[in-house]
């Protein structure tokens, strides 16, 4: 999911329902970012909250990948088939696949049957591993990626919705990756794969799940 928000400690007062605030209201009158409808339950209960599970943050990074090019809501619609057809996303299981598990995959109509994504996640895990073998946990690494308070914008309207597909944190952190060997990894990628975990808070300033993300990060337990 490509979004984007405002920095902790500043809760700006936007005009909910005007286009600019990239705000709507829902049917209970509650303030939520314009996307909500399309993906309400992702929106209200998953996006954004603080993920510290190496096997669901291995997989986010994964389907991100496999988002390149589509809509993130045909990926989240195929989520279930995607855990069924890799193990659940295990780094252990994913990384010993073979090119039969290609083939396998390739034969799979409930995910995205392109092979160069494919051999990515495969590669992905064996990077994964390397990595978590190498500092303890794979989310300690990611973790320690996250941007400093002052990096991050003041508010998150629709403007900036729209001209920040990606960030200072989300570049370093897709070159980092990359020197690691891991594939299908790009800023933008890593910038939608930090919203979605919880390393940034970037629900529509006004946003009834902005306050809960905030006070769900100021508790949140960094790993490492």
């Amino acid at each position: 999911m490509k979004t984007a928000a405002q920095t902790d400690g500043h809760q700006a007062s936007p005009e909910v329902g005007h286009p600019d605030t990239g705000l709507i209201v829902d049917d209970h009158g509650k303030p939520r970012c314009f996307w909500q409808p399309s993906m309400p339950d992702y929106h209200d209960h998953e996006w954004g909250r603080p993920v510290v599970d190496d096997r669901r943050l291995f997989e986010k990074i994964c389907l991100e990948g496999f988002q390149a090019g589509m809509a993130w809501i045909t990926i989240l619609r195929k989520r279930e088939a995607f855990r069924e057809a890799f193990d659940d996303f295990d780094m252990e299981r994913v990384a010993r696949y073979t090119d039969r598990d290609v083939e396998r995959l390739m034969t799979n109509a409930d995910i995205v049957r392109n092979r160069a994504k494919i051999v990515s996640a495969i590669n992905n895990a064996q990077r994964a591993r390397e990595l978590a073998d190498e500092t303890g946990s794979l989310a300690g690494w990611l973790w320690a990626h996250e941007p400093p308070p002052q990096d991050r914008p003041a508010a998150v309207d629709r403007h900036y919705w729209d001209n920040n597909p990606t960030s200072k944190a989300s570049n370093e952190l897709s070159r980092a990756l990359k020197r690691r060997g891991w594939t299908f990894v790009g800023p933008t990628t890593m910038h939608a794969f930090m919203q979605a975990v919880g390393m940034v808070n970037e629900h529509m300033s006004g946003c009834v799940c902005h306050g809960q993300i905030e006070a769900a990060r100021k508790y949140f337990r960094r790993p490492g």
